[in-house]
């Protein structure tokens, strides 16, 4: 079944936006944020309040920390992008001393022109209201004695814990002082936890009688609201997420065309990533999978550094991640330009299945449609074969499921019942025939995964990374064409 891509050609696949300061300026609007926090708050319950902290800062070695990335709940409800932060978002209208409503709270890094000129420039108070449209912004330090009595609410909705941040003697509000500052004021159990340490009482300013007592707290809710949410994506994100797809696949096009025997399997991640960062995407949406032979059986496999993949299939997964937004593409080339008997045989039947599973992604069918589809091609084929006797045995070829929601996330939360207008899922079907499995050894060594990213329409799905070549005939043509990168050359380094 062939899908037309009449969708993608209506979205503008444009050079970035650019600001007056050469900044990107295509990110989501403060109203779509906006409408966002009001979407969560028509699902809340009366009378209750939801807190969300942003991502730890997390340490890669010794004084380097890893490149910030904000947690997708935090940034979708705000669009702020700094560590150290707490959003506050009130069912019901409250009442400041003053007589004025309001019904959130942003609490974000404080401006600290010595401690910008090493990070770089924070948005502040004042950029939080101006940028962002939060009425009410304040400074984290503000949190640790907010003076929210969440003892008078009937719900407090946050996220369990995972106690991964550290705290840090610099910062007087980082986010271990934020979280342990909210489980205090909520009289959070902390028996089997590490005790904070008196200073940091000191600095929390709480008191006796607050701690005696216990809010009504909900740490499963908040989840199912933000997956309902999130699964469906508005006219704004499809913009942003169907840039990524089509990033993602120019990858797996300018690869095909620039595959030989002789690169290494980080140089073609290293092809991927450079188209990527060309069209302005600003990281990998997952650590990068690009498996050579038997290393495509890992199906997380990482490592990528098999210095030659000679005549393998070379399987490829990977997702370019644009304003936030990340991709899931996959696909598996031979890295001679033909494949040969026995690969053809196996990507052909991955290739039927990703059809047969696509067909089925249609509004009101269950989420798992696809996955049965796709299962019985592939159980009926390898028995066919002769590479498994019963259609029992298929899962150890086929140990994944088909699909999962992308987004924000490249496993983007869903409540995952039935197909509803505005998903994007994957559809990703697999065969892997690891080295010393139980069949003739001419299988051994052969790994196929195809896997696209589908929108769901009222007019049946539409493949959104389907430029990138599927069927075997049409990769080998590609294959054939001239690359960018052919006469790219650096010196030799003894």
């Amino acid at each position: 079944m062939t899908f037309r891509l009449s969708f993608i050609l209506t979205v503008l696949f444009v050079c970035t936006s650019i600001a007056q300061n050469g900044t990107p300026n295509d990110y989501l609007s403060a109203q779509f944020h906006k409408e966002r926090r009001e979407a969560l708050r028509k699902k809340m319950p009366n009378n209750s309040v939801a807190v969300f902290f942003g991502n730890p800062v997390r340490n890669r070695a010794n004084d380097v920390d890893y490149v910030y990335h904000q947690d997708p709940d935090f940034y979708y409800l705000t669009g702020y992008k700094e560590p150290n932060c707490v959003l506050v978002v009130f069912s019901n209208n409250q009442t400041d001393k003053d007589g004025k409503t309001y019904n959130e709270m942003l609490y974000v890094q404080e401006k600290n022109p010595k401690a910008e000129q090493w990070t770089g420039i924070r948005l502040g108070t004042e950029g939080a209201k101006k940028d962002l449209g939060f009425e009410v912004a304040l400074n984290g330090k503000e949190f640790l004695s907010s003076g929210i009595d969440y003892m008078g609410f009937n719900n407090v909705l946050f996220k369990e814990f995972e106690n991964d941040s550290r705290n840090s003697k610099r910062d007087k509000a980082d986010l271990y002082k934020l979280i342990e500052a909210f489980k205090t004021q909520i009289g959070y159990d902390v028996k089997t936890e590490k005790q904070a340490d008196s200073n940091l009482q000191n600095e929390i300013n709480t008191k006796k009688s607050i701690t005696a007592k216990k809010a009504n707290t909900d740490t499963k809710s908040i989840t199912t609201f933000m997956a309902s949410l999130r699964e469906k994506k508005s006219k704004e994100e499809m913009v942003l997420l169907t840039k990524a797809v089509r990033i993602s696949a120019m990858g797996q096009r300018e690869i095909m065309k620039a595959m030989h025997p002789g690169m290494s399997e980080s140089e073609i991640q290293g092809v991927h990533e450079f188209v990527y960062k060309k069209y302005g995407s600003e990281f990998e949406g997952y650590p990068s999978i690009v498996g050579a032979g038997n290393n495509g059986c890992v199906l997380h496999y990482i490592e990528n550094s098999k210095m030659k993949v000679e005549n393998d299939l070379v399987l490829m997964d990977l997702g370019a991640e644009y304003h936030g937004y990340s991709a899931d593409v996959t696909r598996t080339i031979p890295a001679n330009g033909k494949f040969s008997t026995e690969q053809k045989l196996i990507y052909d039947l991955v290739y039927d299945a990703q059809e047969a599973g696509i067909a089925t992604a249609k509004i009101g069918n269950s989420i798992s449609a696809p996955d049965v589809a796709a299962r019985k091609i592939i159980s009926d084929g390898l028995v066919k074969l002769g590479i498994i006797k019963t259609a029992d045995e298929s899962r150890k070829y086929f140990p994944h499921g088909t699909s999962h929601h992308i987004g924000l996330d490249v496993h983007d939360p869903g409540l995952y019942n039935n197909f509803e207008e505005n998903m994007v899922l994957t559809v990703e079907p697999g065969i892997y025939i690891p080295n010393g499995s139980d069949c003739d050894k001419k299988w051994w060594g052969i790994a196929v995964r195809i896997e696209d990213d589908i929108l769901i329409t009222a007019n049946g799905p539409v493949n959104l990374s389907g430029e990138a070549p599927r069927k075997s005939n049409e990769i080998e043509a590609l294959m054939k064409e001239k690359s960018v990168f052919d006469s790219f050359s650096l010196p030799k380094l003894d």
